[in-house]
């Protein structure tokens, strides 16, 4: 054992919690048949929920009225009273500012929409609302073709195309367009050749998804997993905001939407709903890929709107959270989990306390057993609500088997007391069986002196280490069954190895001076591993010292990459950026700003690419050092011939 790993064996602060509590503890673990969620029994059911929101709705207006005729009443001739607006018009004008797998994903198996996919031979590449495929098969660097990102006769102004996803011969596009008020479906053919054909385009009606964090897409097997949010209002028909869909055509109207979540695959827990203080229709849209015609189904529960979502491989987990102009109601939990199965059966449900940062607090273990990271007074992961940081933390561990019909809150030993980790942004991972957290500077600049420990908590038996990484975590991920901790000081870019056995210790580190990360997203980062303790593994960056916000606009200087044997980090070089060709103009017709960044380390059939912007840079490595071996540009006012 070197010296590192003996300083960090008695830095290492071990704290022991409380002993986990058994699946038997748990209300619904009795062999019976299981307890499910109870969805509203036909469309008037649902009917008469709503009629009462609006009957409310209409006192409340009435009485609202009243109150302001006595106050005009009483008040001088000189004064002006102000107009209030209506409580529907306020929210319309909120409503309008509004194969070989080359994804770092949470999950194997759980593929996750991003920017780049392996088609065959083919790379296919989401870039500004167009999409391109550069073929890199038969030792070819080679762009080959380009196409709109957005149906023929869209019209692209104020929608975003973020998610690319492959099956099979089919390519799938997620965006979002304020203009139609909602999430964009394209679907496209693509041959042999990495010729791309547009074959449909489909609406599907929801609020804005978009996290800082977390990918509204998942595709398991041929099966496309949409995440959607819809707020529904009292002051409005609660029913435009449903869960429906249409295929787009020239001319296509809003009476071709056709509802997809029916009242019977609706549900709600016992839990009073105040639609006053925020209540949405959290819903899992499921659309089989396999047919030529997408056929999509919605199964939606009913709960406030702070929310985060993760999938596992059998399952969408939803976890709700009351808003933040609702405190958590005294006596009882604020949050609500709702497990929702792929194979289609009736969700279950759990009342419980906090919320989790993003999808990365959650892990479905094979013990069948959920783990989720919660902090007091989070809100959700939506837009940049991740980022914020406060607030205790706890581990919460509640086997599958106590999901019911969410009348059962999780109880008070399920909930283990971590310790705090200081810091404008919280990060964590499980890897192995240790859950991985700390924080670093999140969307910000890097602040110069800013440590931040790492917390290795052993999730099943309920210990915590402390393990001093002494620089703040900015980005946690596995190496194999170890794990690495980047993160940047203001000046210095740096990269921990995590020995993860019995005891978690510090085994190798890596400082590159003037130096940050240049992408924050999980997908911004690839390990290829080599063996059990060893791969390759690249990472975006920039100067030191710039925030992390301008992986929206700009592409990195370079992508880094490293060699791991044994954790111990070797620099192997940089694939660059030119700014004077990735900077050039592309007409920016849609999705001008780069949500999920524009540059990915790739290894593809023992080759090595980095992607930066509209730069496909390939790589090798000779003497123990990478070297560029060639270079193309798809960008497309200048599409270059391979070197």
């Amino acid at each position: 054992m070197n010296t590192i790993l003996r300083a960090s064996l008695i830095a290492a602060l071990l704290i022991t919690l409380l002993v986990p509590p058994t699946a038997a503890s748990f209300a619904g673990d009795s062999g019976g048949p299981r307890r499910t969620l109870r969805a509203f029994a036909s469309e008037q059911e649902l009917d008469d929920l709503f009629r009462t929101w609006a009957e409310e709705a209409r006192r409340r207006r009435d009485e609202l009225r009243v109150r302001r005729q006595m106050s005009a009443e009483s008040a001088p001739e000189a004064a002006v009273t102000q107009p209030v607006p209506a409580p529907e018009a306020a929210a319309k004008g909120a409503a309008g500012d509004r194969s070989e797998s080359v994804t770092n994903v949470q999950h194997a198996g759980v593929d996750e929409g991003g920017i780049v996919k392996l088609h065959g031979e083919h790379l296919v590449i989401l870039r500004r609302g167009r999409l391109f495929t550069v073929r890199v098969g038969g030792d070819t660097l080679q762009p080959v073709a380009a196409i709109d990102a957005y149906g023929p006769g869209i019209d692209p102004g104020g929608a975003w195309y973020d998610e690319l996803l492959v099956s099979g011969d089919t390519v799938v596009v997620i965006g979002y367009s304020y203009a139609r008020g909602g999430t964009e479906i394209g679907v496209l053919d693509i041959d042999h050749a990495g010729r791309l054909t547009w074959r449909a385009s489909y609406h599907l009606r929801s609020n804005d998804y978009y996290s800082s964090r977390n990918y509204a897409s998942r595709l398991v097997g041929s099966r496309l997993i949409v995440y959607s949010p819809h707020l529904l209002s009292p002051w409005s028909d609660p029913y435009a905001a449903f869960p429906a869909l249409r295929r787009w055509h020239p001319g296509a109207s809003l009476g071709e939407f056709r509802r997809i979540a029916p009242a019977t695959r609706i549900y709600r827990s016992d839990e009073p709903l105040d639609p006053f203080a925020g209540v949405a229709l959290h819903s899992v849209t499921i659309c089989d890929l396999a047919r030529p015609e997408m056929d999509c189904a919605s199964t939606a529960v009913l709960g406030p709107p702070g929310r985060v979502f993760y999938v596992s491989p059998g399952a969408v987990y939803v976890w709700t959270t009351v808003s933040s102009r609702a405190p958590e109601p005294a006596g009882r939990p604020g949050s609500a989990v709702f497990r929702i199965p792929l194979d289609g059966s009736a969700p279950g449900a759990l009342k419980a306390s906090g919320s989790p940062i993003d999808q990365f607090s959650f892990h479905e273990d094979a013990d069948g057993v959920l783990n989720v990271l919660l902090r007091d007074g989070g809100r959700g992961d939506a837009m940049w609500a991740a980022e914020g940081q406060g607030g205790g933390l706890a581990l919460l561990r509640v086997p599958l088997a106590s999901f019911g019909d969410g009348r059962e809150s999780a109880p008070s030993g399920s909930y283990r007391r971590l310790p705090a980790a200081v810091g404008r942004a919280l990060h964590s991972r499980y890897v192995g069986p240790f859950l991985l957290y700390g924080a670093g500077s999140g969307w910000g600049a890097a602040q110069a002196g800013k440590t931040s420990p790492l917390y290795a908590v052993r999730y099943a038996q309920g210990t915590v280490f402390e393990v001093p990484v002494d620089h703040p975590v900015d980005r946690l991920e596995a190496l194999g069954e170890n794990a690495l901790v980047v993160g940047s000081d203001g000046s210095q870019l740096h990269l921990t190895s995590i020995w993860l056995r019995e005891l978690p210790l510090v085994a190798g580190h890596y400082t590159r001076a003037d130096s940050a990360q240049g992408e924050t997203r999980s997908h911004g980062f690839f390990y290829k591993a080599e063996g059990e303790t060893d791969g390759l593994l690249g990472l975006p960056i920039v100067g030191g010292g710039e925030s992390a916000a301008r992986q929206l606009r700009r592409e990195s200087a370079a992508v880094l990459f490293l060699r791991n044997r044994r954790l111990q980090l070797s620099e192997l070089g940089t694939l660059d950026a030119r700014p004077a060709t990735t900077g050039a103009s592309d007409g920016c017709r849609a999705s001008c700003v780069d949500w999920y960044g524009n540059t990915r380390p790739l290894f593809v059939s023992g080759r090595i690419f980095a992607l930066l912007g509209y730069e496909l840079v390939e790589g090798t490595v000779r003497e123990k050092r990478i070297v560029e071996r060639r270079r193309v540009s798809f960008a497309p006012v200048m599409l270059a011939v391979a070197r």
